[in-house]
């Protein structure tokens, strides 16, 4: 049996966290490596997030087949299944795009920062983090803005008769906890050695990797 030395566990914590060399997520519980309070939060997210995505994609399926089932067995549609497939959309999108921010997923334009020494790459992964976080916060604000505007005009969805507005809350709600999560980012780079795409994903690439 070989012995797992410093370098050979670090180089499989690597593997398994880096984006580049995985397609998948880690399957099982997120638990947080963040201290304290900080943790509990970044669990929070987690957990709101599998709820949410986990929602969201079962309620279209089911919506989806029963919709089919009607049309071509009972030769009758359900005549809200698009208004509602329209609302889950929206759900997975921006509960999708923490859960992206989460695991390292979102595209980067790496060039500049994959030659830069550690140190810098370190200090500007800090700062991308918290001006991602600013942006995200800032954009959850204007949605929250247009929500209310929406409210206002008292507008209803024609099959569901339910206030339009009603379909968007999870708009501002993706983006405050996207921002969290950068935020959270940015902290795990403070106080952490090593450089953090995300809470749980170290940057890097495999050995058997190379940038394009």
């Amino acid at each position: 049996m070989t012995p797992v030395t410093e370098d050979n566990h670090s180089s499989q914590l690597q593997s398994q966290t880096d984006t580049t060399g995985t397609d998948d997520a880690p399957v099982g519980t997120y638990k947080s490596t963040l201290p304290g309070p900080l943790g509990t939060i970044d669990n929070a997210i987690s957990w709101l997030e599998s709820v949410m995505l986990a929602a969201g994609v079962l309620l279209m399926a089911a919506n989806t087949i029963a919709n089919v089932v009607g049309r071509f067995v009972f030769q009758s549609s359900i005549f809200f299944s698009e208004e509602l497939n329209s609302i889950l959309i929206i759900l997975i999108t921006f509960a999708g795009i923490s859960y992206a921010a989460r695991h390292g997923r979102h595209i980067r334009m790496s060039a500049i920062f994959d030659a830069l020494p550690p140190r810098p790459r370190k200090v500007l992964m800090i700062f991308i983090a918290f001006v991602t976080a600013i942006f995200m916060f800032g954009l959850a604000w204007y949605a929250l803005q247009y929500i209310m505007t929406q409210a206002g005009r008292g507008r209803l969805l024609p099959a569901l008769q339910v206030p339009v507005w009603w379909t968007l809350v999870w708009v501002p709600f993706g983006f405050f906890m996207t921002g969290l999560q950068y935020l959270l980012t940015a902290i795990k780079n403070i106080i952490e050695p090593d450089i953090y795409l995300s809470t749980s994903v170290l940057e890097g690439y495999d050995d058997n990797e190379r940038e394009v």
